[in-house]
């Protein structure tokens, strides 16, 4: 049963939404699931002004993260980059990062962005980045999953990571649709099959209980 964490940010409720696609994903594969989310940076005066959906999920630690065999990251893409509260959060590992804490777990990445075209796949590769400074081995959203080749609806998804569009063409909030929710199911249990396996060549045996 490996040990998986999805974590992410959301402030209208898109990754939210996705976040638990991905945890269902991830326990169909019979691996043991926490989601939690990161601190918000925002007073809560801000956050109010800007409608943020309230979020009741538990806040994560940086100190945990050794506890997982593999992190799914969740953020809303901030002009083609992650939100900088996930941002602040992944710049609180240099502990981990000098103890090689992380080195060997899985991590992906999942996100939501107002357009077809806003930043999606950048948003993604700037977590890979960290990741791979962290020694995170990357696994993304197959083509497995072969709701990446339909073209009868616009739709979100790449082979970087699943992904939603938040906005219709007349700017009204759009839900994550049934195909980008079946994405994320798809990759929370590839992601778990995957950690599974190097969690038992990581610790010889078994992996993390």
């Amino acid at each position: 049963m490996p040990k998986i964490l999805v974590l992410y940010y959301s402030a209208y409720g898109h990754i939210a939404a996705m976040a638990s696609a991905v945890a269902e994903g991830a326990r169909q594969a019979d691996a043991f699931v926490a989601i939690k989310r990161v601190p918000e940076l925002m007073d809560e005066a801000a956050v109010l002004k800007a409608g943020h959906r309230p979020d009741a999920t538990p806040v994560a630690s940086v100190g945990e993260l050794p506890e997982y065999d593999a992190i799914i990251f969740g953020t809303p893409t901030r002009f083609g980059n992650m939100a900088s509260q996930m941002k602040n959060f992944i710049d609180q590992c240099g502990r981990l990062w000098a103890q090689n804490a992380l080195v060997g777990r899985v991590g992906s990445v999942f996100t939501s962005s107002e357009s077809q075209h806003g930043g999606q796949e950048h948003t993604i590769l700037s977590l890979h980045a960290s990741m791979l400074h962290l020694g995170m081995v990357i696994v993304g959203l197959p083509y497995t999953f072969k709701g990446l080749t339909r073209m009868d609806e616009i739709t979100g998804g790449s082979p970087y990571g699943a992904t939603t569009l938040a906005l219709t063409a007349d700017g009204s909030y759009r839900e994550p649709s049934a195909n980008e929710l079946d994405g994320s199911r798809h990759q929370g249990r590839y992601v778990a099959e995957v950690a599974a396996a190097l969690a038992v060549r990581r610790n010889g045996s078994q992996p993390h209980r």
